[in-house]
């Protein structure tokens, strides 16, 4: 893990909104560099759920096809905030399994 990765983590972890925006902020730029780490947290993150929707858009935000499982599983999420950022991210990836998990997904009425 690098030191970013360490330090934005720990900022977003914080209880003060300007330290956890600061974190965000300094992750946005390198989504893709450290998008193995990102789903990592994410899988681990269960108590933030704020911390969950920024990883998640994070990750949306990487547009790397290592993405997709993830992004199509939060697709299903009865979270809506989840749900929503998965739309966002899959959206971003605009590949051909994106645009047919976010088809379904909309012929199935789990989004509009």
């Amino acid at each position: 893990m690098t030191e970013r990765f360490q330090q934005a983590i720990h900022l977003m972890r914080k209880r003060n909104p300007q330290d956890r925006e600061d974190g965000f902020g300094l992750l946005l730029p390198h989504t893709a560099e450290h998008l193995d780490q990102l789903i990592a947290e994410f899988n681990q993150e269960q108590a933030d759920h704020g911390l969950r929707c920024w990883l998640l858009e994070l990750i949306g935000e990487a547009r790397s096809p290592k993405a997709l499982p993830v992004l199509i599983e939060q697709l299903h999420n009865d979270d809506e905030s989840l749900r929503s950022w998965a739309v966002s991210g899959l959206k971003l990836l605009d590949t051909k399994p994106a645009r047919y998990e976010l088809a379904k997904a909309r012929a199935n009425g789990l989004i509009d």
